[in-house]
């Protein structure tokens, strides 16, 4: 059915009313679409990138390191301290009593195989890094590590014994994948 407009005095037919509906519709319906498509990539972008998820986690092979040894890999930008533990340095290290403690833990809370410690090498004084994964380093008085900047003695669990650190060596979060391998992080 067409009607007239009365201005123009032309015939406007229903067809294009029609049109006009499905050209808003579409319209509408796109820069919906688009705006969805616009925010989901500002969202994206806040996603971490590729690389950082790469640093997220590392696997560490533990075989070539032998009682007695120690080992310093990076993860997320921190020295990570291994330690292939002495029999003598678990005797050590569980034998202490924790109520003598700075920092008060136990060597079983800190470790998951008592023969492999794990430690963020980092110190909780300023963080410096300790001395004592090298050969000839000195390992301070607890024959753990040493923090020459300040005076910070650490044991052979990382616990703090001696100087103005608050805190023992943080433990990162890992787990051994197989015996000889650890995912940290």
């Amino acid at each position: 059915m067409d009607k007239i407009d009365s201005k123009n005095k032309k015939t406007v037919s229903s067809v294009d009313e029609d049109k006009r509906d499905f050209l808003f519709v579409t319209t509408a319906g796109l820069a919906i679409a688009g705006g969805g498509v616009t925010l989901w990539s500002m969202i994206d972008t806040m996603n971490p990138s590729k690389d950082v998820l790469a640093l997220a986690s590392t696997e560490v092979d533990l075989s070539p390191i032998e009682e007695g040894q120690s080992l310093t890999v990076m993860w997320r930008g921190k020295p990570i301290f291994i330690r292939h533990r002495t029999n003598e340095e678990i005797d050590d290290a569980s034998g202490t009593d924790v109520t003598n403690l700075i920092h008060k833990a136990t060597d079983e809370s800190r470790v998951k195989n008592p023969k492999w410690l794990v430690v963020v090498g980092v110190c909780t004084h300023l963080g410096c890094v300790p001395l004592g994964q090298k050969i000839g380093d000195s390992k301070g008085d607890f024959n753990g590590w040493f923090c020459p900047c300040h005076g910070s003695h650490y044991d052979t669990s990382g616990r703090i014994r001696k100087g103005p650190a608050p805190l023992n060596l943080e433990v990162p979060p890992y787990e051994f994948v197989s015996d000889d391998i650890i995912r940290i992080g």
